[in-house]
């Protein structure tokens, strides 16, 4: 599974795992109180793992799409299951559904000119690169 040759690509990546590590921190901690909480609990799934698909399609060539849209698939539902374990949190099935459309809306964007965007940013800001075709 070849990467786009970025400049910066193991920090591109490194900032991809660090949102994975983020989702996973998130699903799992206890809930915030409901005065800290956000208004709808579906949106934040559906932007989290639309963000996701959204950052690693930046990274990698659009014939691997389909992995990545099953990894992160698969791992909105590995963690309603265990957050069924916790005791404090929920499994649902609407949160699975929120992460999967939210990462089959990001992955249908990344089939547009949007699949580009750290690869634009850093011809502008860094003047050197080098792209894998897709």
């Amino acid at each position: 599974m070849g990467m786009i040759e970025l400049k910066y690509a193991k920090f591109w990546l490194s900032l991809g795992f660090g949102l994975v590590l983020a989702v996973v921190v998130l699903s799992l901690m206890p809930p915030p109180p409901d005065a800290l909480s956000l208004p709808s609990d579906k949106l934040n799934h559906f932007i989290a793992y639309a963000t996701l698909m959204a950052w690693f399609a930046q990274l990698y060539p659009r014939r691997v799409y389909g992995r990545l849209a099953l990894a992160f698939v698969c791992l909105g539902i590995l963690l309603e299951c265990l957050q069924a374990l916790t005791g404090y949190r929920f499994f649902e099935y609407a949160d699975m559904l929120a992460n999967s459309l939210g990462v089959l809306l990001a992955w249908a964007l990344c089939l547009t000119p949007l699949a580009s965007l750290l690869l634009r940013f850093e011809l502008k800001f860094c003047h050197t690169h080098m792209r894998k075709p897709s």
